[in-house]
């Protein structure tokens, strides 16, 4: 106890405090005496005046559909019950403490542009980002709010070897499958850089180099896609299938059944491009199912589960990543899917996965430098599409033993507004909408957010996910 005398605090290179004393030219670990005796409180005020907004907030929330989808048929085909827009009702919000999105100085002319795209006759939104929406997690939120305010049917992208439970459809394939992502570090990454839109791919060989396809025998594999019970009614309702893959180059057969029966069969087009086998059905399959035949496999990209019209909004989780990895991509491979997919609207998520690896505010700005590149060579292959950014969580530390804020957390979140905001990127600051510094801690006791302290829980993803919708609605509505 004595000790702690003589002991002070100091700011090390990357803004975190350390508690210690020199002697003799080493510097020690030890904590003073406030610390020691943990006198010094943080006031969580600032934090807490969020509370009030997740409690009403969940009024407003609807909760997750558990029952089976509805089906009204005639002799024919399925009746199609007129789309009525759900409105959100905010009168038990306080919205004025709702964080609100930060917009470029063309406010007007940015919003105006983004409803018109929202309210197209159909509108695809691909929403890129780290961990914090794998699984569908915030996109399924997002998606189904929009799709009750614009119409839209489907859950977008599926990847075919999946490496986490994704709660939007229930994809299952042989054994053969194996994924190769281009953010995956433990994996050696494909010469080609061929990973399409979505960044990632599937295969039932292997990738061979050089090799002679007549000493190879045919390898068949299959998957199967189902309607998920555990999510939205929208989003069980698919009727515009397409299967997106790219570098065939040698004959592979595809055959695919809807409910067992035979609905389209055929060859991949196998000159090494991007192409998308596009399947047009008249009601939602409760098993369809793809048989592929060949000796090489091609490079699937995917699966997109959409409706007809409305808003498809494809969820793109890389888990661990920073968002730097697009502009290593092939860029023809990349325009060719582009083309076709013809996103309106893209999201980025991340800036969480640099935070424990900035060491100053310099690296902050390189980070938030390479991004902006990153996110213009993605802009370029759209045909002016908006670009929204969600930013990073509150993320904690641990500084004299006590759970603290990364110190360069504000910054980066500082730094990524302004990035956004002079290029034409409107942003939204989840950090800020938590309740600022040291609002993780909170957010975990309240159970909102995991032990890890750094990813949401399921109902922590969900308020988060309306908070981000709320202000998006209130831009798009004037409110």
């Amino acid at each position: 106890m004595g000790i702690t005398y003589f002991s002070h605090s100091y700011t090390l290179p990357n803004g975190t405090l350390q508690d210690g004393f020199t002697i003799l030219g080493h510097t020690i670990k030890y904590p003073t005496t406030s610390s020691f005796l943990l006198t010094k409180t943080e006031s969580k005020d600032h934090i807490k005046t969020v509370d009030s907004i997740v409690q009403n907030i969940e009024v407003i929330i609807e909760p997750e559909a558990k029952e089976s989808k509805p089906k009204i048929s005639t002799p024919n085909n399925t009746i199609k019950k007129k789309f009525v827009p759900k409105i959100p009702n905010l009168s038990k919000i306080d919205t004025s403490k709702i964080e609100r999105i930060s917009y470029p100085t063309n406010k007007a002319e940015f919003i105006s542009h983004l409803k018109k795209q929202l309210t197209a006759s159909k509108s695809r939104i691909i929403h890129y980002g780290d961990s914090q929406i794998e699984g569908d997690r915030m996109s399924s939120y997002i998606r189904n709010k929009l799709q009750n305010l614009y119409g839209g049917t489907g859950p977008g992208f599926t990847p075919v070897a999946q490496v986490y439970e994704n709660i939007s459809a229930v994809v299952t394939v042989s054994e053969n499958w194996t994924r190769h992502a281009t953010f995956d570090r433990s994996k050696k990454r494909f010469a080609h850089k061929k990973y399409g839109a979505y960044t990632s791919l599937s295969r039932f060989t292997p990738q061979y180099d050089s090799i002679n396809a007549d000493t190879l025998q045919l390898k068949k594999a299959s998957i199967t896609v189902k309607p998920s019970t555990m999510t939205y009614l929208n989003m069980r309702d698919y009727t515009n299938i397409g299967f997106h893959y790219g570098n065939t180059l040698h004959p592979v057969a595809i055959k695919v059944f809807a409910d067992g029966t035979l609905i389209k069969e055929g060859q991949l087009i196998s000159d090494g491009n991007y192409h998308n086998f596009n399947i047009k059905l008249a009601e939602t399959p409760s098993d369809l199912k793809f048989e592929l035949e060949g000796k090489i496999s091609p490079d699937v990209y995917g699966l997109t589960l959409d409706g007809n019209e409305g808003i498809s909004l494809d969820n793109v989780a890389m888990r661990g990543s920073a968002g730097t990895v697009f502009a290593g991509l092939d860029s023809q491979n990349f325009s060719q899917m582009y083309s076709e997919l013809n996103p309106n609207v893209v999201i980025f998520q991340y800036g969480g996965n640099s935070m424990p690896y900035v060491k100053d505010s310099l690296e902050v700005e390189q980070y938030a430098g390479y991004l902006k590149n990153h996110i213009n060579w993605v802009r370029r292959k759209t045909k002016d599409a908006s670009i929204i950014f969600i930013g990073p969580t509150d993320m904690t530390t641990t500084e004299n033993g006590q759970l603290r804020t990364y110190p360069l957390l504000p910054y980066l979140n500082t730094t990524l507004r302004s990035m956004c905001n002079t290029n034409n990127i409107a942003y939204w600051s989840t950090f800020d909408a938590m309740g600022g510094e040291n609002s993780m801690e909170h957010w975990v006791n309240q159970k909102l957010a995991a032990s890890d302290y750094t990813h949401f829980s399921l109902s922590g993803t969900r308020i988060i996910s309306e908070l981000f919708f709320l202000s998006l609605y209130m831009d798009l509505t004037d409110n």
